[in-house]
């Protein structure tokens, strides 16, 4: 790609705001620990960052690879979540001892210089082990392609919902004939929403758990509600800043009102107050694991379309490959043939609230009878992400310098229109400052698709 060679301790010394945790924060918890002495074949390291529900869910698809696979010995190691995470990968990365197979959120690929520390997937091996373009949302298929050649394949996206109780919209006449949520397409019928839900809601709970002062859910929605406006983020050759400050601020006034007409307990636990009873709850698709395991009488639908246009923010579990200088053989191509097992068997994945990347997938019996899965699943064909720069994606820079200053509009501590303005300055100063990765601005990184 005709960029300088990346040192390992040329990326230590560059780091920036990855920060290395100690050696504890990477221990490696995996279920195929007596990989390393199988007598297979051929064994595939395999990192990833799940834990709780999803790493259960993981494994459970790993174990059945396994039996399928007797020739193909699978070491997963699982380690901390957020940057730690990528940071390790990283190293490892530039330090030639990465693993065969890894996983990221879709937003910080482009981050993770491709062709430096990442080799692109051969298509014609994933499909060979049935994973092809045409089974994607080009939109998402195309996320993952820099520089003309794929450097991420999907698994599935996880997206903002807005969770109701059925129990609650019901007394306030707020469901349709199919049990649903009513169609809301302006933020009038919004604000009605939640004025006739609170009139029955009980005393002492919120009408609706917005996260009102964590920096990544209002950075989230703040993203889906911009994109519903039709926002833009940057010109095509990353080089200007088109953010549209009007626009914004629309968006900040529509979440500081949420707050001052008393819909929102600032601080309250969301997930907490839901299950005991408020009304909504706008979280992320991981939750809803623990709402049905609470036994609630409830749907989700895609955060409401106020502003007219359907979107809801969404990233990506993917998979990658972290480079390796003697890439190839036989243990590439059981990373590829892992990695289309995975995606092409995810309904065991969508237990845990995430929609299947593998269009195929959704088009299943099973997974149409999952709920309230098959309310959301529309979620895809609108889905709202962060601009393609190095600087986006899950807990990467642009949702910590902007994220808490979202959070200070909705909490009263500044204007919207002035926050708006500050968002505008600092995604221009975003533009022009260097990847820590390859020293790269976003105008000089790779091609998008």
């Amino acid at each position: 790609m005709g960029r300088p060679g990346l040192s390992r301790r040329q990326l230590l010394a560059t780091a920036g705001g990855l920060t290395v945790a100690g050696s504890a924060a990477f221990a490696a918890l995996g279920t195929g620990a007596d990989a390393l002495a199988s007598g297979a074949d051929t064994r595939v390291r395999y990192w990833n960052l799940f834990s709780g529900g999803d790493g259960s869910n993981m494994i459970a698809m790993l174990d059945a690879f396994r039996k399928e696979h007797p020739d193909i010995a699978v070491k997963d190691s699982t380690l901390q979540w957020g940057n730690p995470f990528y940071t390790k990968l990283a190293m490892a990365a530039a330090g030639n001892r990465a693993p065969e197979l890894g996983v990221m959120h879709l937003g910080r690929v482009a981050g993770f210089s491709p062709g430096r520390l990442l080799d692109p997937w051969d298509e014609n091996l994933l499909a060979k082990y049935g994973v092809r373009k045409a089974d994607y949302n080009p939109a998402l298929w195309n996320r993952g392609v820099i520089d003309g050649k794929l450097y991420a394949l999907p698994l599935d996206i996880h997206v903002q919902l807005c969770f109701y109780r059925r129990d609650v919209l019901k007394k306030a006449d707020l469901l349709g004939d199919d049990g649903r949520m009513i169609d809301v397409t302006s933020t009038a019928d919004w604000f009605d929403v939640l004025k006739k839900a609170k009139k029955v809601q009980k005393k002492g709970l919120q009408t609706i758990g917005l996260w009102t002062n964590d920096q990544n859910f209002q950075w989230w929605f703040f993203v889906a509600f911009y994109t519903q406006l039709g926002g833009q983020w940057f010109n095509g050759e990353n080089t200007e800043a088109l953010f549209d400050a009007d626009k914004a601020t629309e968006v900040l006034e529509f979440f500081r009102k949420h707050v001052t007409d008393g819909y929102v307990i600032p601080g309250a636990p969301t997930g907490e107050q839901f299950i005991n009873g408020a009304p909504f709850t706008w979280e992320g698709n991981w939750s809803v694991p623990v709402f049905s395991g609470a036994e609630l009488d409830y749907g989700a639908t895609p955060l409401p379309p106020v502003f007219g246009k359907r979107a809801t923010h969404a990233e990506s579990h993917s998979f990658v490959l972290p480079h390796q200088s003697g890439r190839g053989r036989a243990t590439n191509e059981a990373a590829h043939e892992l990695a289309a097992y995975v995606v092409t068997h995810a309904l065991q994945w969508a237990a845990g609230g995430h929609i299947p990347a593998y269009t195929p997938t959704l088009s299943t019996a099973a997974y149409k009878k999952l709920t309230p899965n098959n309310e959301y699943v529309s979620a895809m064909d609108h889905q709202a992400t962060e601009p393609k720069v190095w600087f986006a994606g899950s807990t990467g820079v642009l949702a910590q310098d902007l994220g808490p200053m979202v959070v200070s509009s909705t909490m009263g501590s500044a204007k919207p229109a002035a926050v708006a303005q500050r968002m505008k300055k600092e995604l221009g100063k975003l533009l022009a400052s260097k990847n820590p990765m390859d020293g790269t601005t976003a105008a000089q990184g790779g091609a998008v698709a």
